[in-house]
C-alpha cells in the first residue's frame, strides 16, 4: 500500500528529527536544561528567535517541572504549527486572470525546473489549462528537463533556440497564454546568483517586457529552496527580495536534509506564504503546505487525524 502523504513527509523529515534527538528525553526543566534545550534547537535550524521563543513558553509553563519525551514533542510541536499557521497558504490561480502569470526563480540546483513540472501536472490534474515556458535559455538541461515534463503531463512548453531571450519568450508565451485562455503560465527563470548584477537585469526585464503585455504580470512571484542548504536559504530570500517582489515560498529537498527546521526560521524571519513543500523525486511529493502535518513531522509526532491523507491529490515540489 502506498504511503499516505503525512507519513511520507514524516519519513522526509527524520534525519531533521534525529537532529532534534537530545531534545526529546525525559528531564527536569531547570535553568542548565533549557540552555541545552535551546542549543540543539538552534542547531536544528530552527533558528534563535524561535529557539528563544519555544524556550521562554517552556521556561513559563513548565519551569522545575519533570517532563516526558513526549510532553516535549507535543510543547514544541504546538509551538512550531503556531509559527507555521499565518503562511501556511497554498497556492492557487486566481480564476480572474486568464492566464495567472507565476514567475519561477531560485538559485540553480534547487529543484525548480522539476517543482515547475510538478505544478503542471497537479494543475493539470485539477483540469486546469497550463502552458510552461523554459525561461532558464542557457541552461540546455533546463529546457530538456521541462520538455519531458510537458511530454509527461500532456502541457505545452515554450522554448527558444540555445541561448534565446528570455523575455521575449515570456511575452510571447503570455500573449499566447492570453489567446487560449489559459488558466496558469509557469515561467521558468535562471538561477546564477554568482552574477548578480547580470541575473537582476535579466529578471527585471523578463517583466519589463510582460508588463507592456499586462501591466498586472506577473501576478506571483514564487522563490523555490533547497532545505539541505539549511541557513543559507535565508540568505537566499533575502537576496532574491533585492531583485524581485517575491510573493511567496516552496521547499524542496526535506527527504534529503538534517535542516528541515529551517522552514520555521523562514516562516518567523520573513512571514512569506509558504506554499508547498517536497520529500521526494515523485510528482505526488510536492504538497500544498500544512503548518500542523509539518510541525509534528518535525518532531516525529504521529498522525492525530486522517486531514492530511484527505488532499491525497494534490502536489507541488523539487
Amino acid at each position: 500500500m502506498a504511503l499516505g502523504f503525512f507519513s511520507r513527509l514524516k519519513q522526509g523529515l527524520s534525519r531533521s528529527t534525529q537532529k532534534l534527538g537530545a531534545v526529546f528525553t525525559k528531564r527536569k526543566l531547570d535553568e542548565a536544561a533549557l540552555e541545552d534545550l535551546e542549543e540543539h534547537l538552534i542547531a536544528a535550524d530552527l533558528g534563535p528567535a524561535v529557539a528563544g521563543r519555544v524556550i521562554d513558553s517552556f521556561r513559563a509553563t513548565r519551569f522545575g517541572a519533570e517532563v516526558t519525551d513526549d510532553e516535549i514533542r507535543a510543547a514544541l510541536s504546538e509551538e512550531i504549527a503556531r509559527v507555521l499557521q499565518p503562511v501556511a497558504i497554498p497556492f492557487e490561480p486566481d480564476p480572474a486572470l486568464k492566464p495567472h502569470v507565476v514567475l519561477m526563480v531560485g538559485v540553480n540546483g534547487t529543484g525548480k525546473t522539476t517543482t515547475i513540472g510538478k505544478m503542471a501536472r497537479y494543475f493539470s490534474e485539477q483540469g486546469k489549462k497550463v502552458l510552461m515556458v523554459a525561461g532558464d535559455t542557457f541552461r540546455a538541461a533546463a529546457v530538456e528537463q521541462l520538455q519531458v515534463w510537458g511530454e509527461r503531463t500532456g502541457t505545452p512548453v515554450i522554448a527558444g533556440k540555445p541561448g534565446a531571450d528570455a523575455a521575449g519568450l515570456a511575452f510571447e508565451a503570455l500573449r499566447r497564454g492570453r489567446a487560449e485562455g489559459a488558466d496558469l503560465l509557469l515561467i521558468d527563470t535562471a538561477g546564477r546568483l554568482h552574477n548578480k548584477g547580470a541575473l537582476m537585469e535579466e529578471l527585471a526585464k523578463i517583466i519589463r517586457v510582460m508588463k507592456k503585455f499586462d501591466e498586472t504580470a506577473p501576478h506571483s512571484v514564487i522563490l523555490v529552496l533547497d532545505a539541505t542548504t539549511g541557513q543559507n536559504a535565508l540568505e537566499q530570500v533575502r537576496v532574491f527580495r533585492e531583485l524581485v517582489n517575491v510573493t511567496g515560498l516552496i521547499v524542496t529537498k526535506l527527504d534529503g536534509s538534517a535542516r528541515g527546521g529551517v522552514v520555521v526560521a523562514l516562516a518567523d524571519a520573513f512571514k512569506l506564504p509558504v506554499h508547498a513543500v517536497g520529500v521526494g523525486e515523485k510528482a505526488e511529493d510536492l504538497r500544498p503546505f500544512s503548518a500542523e502535518d509539518f510541525a509534528r513531522g518535525l518532531v516525529g509526532k504521529a498522525e492525530v487525524s486522517t486531514v492530511a491523507e484527505v488532499s491525497e491529490e494534490a502536489p507541488t515540489e523539487d
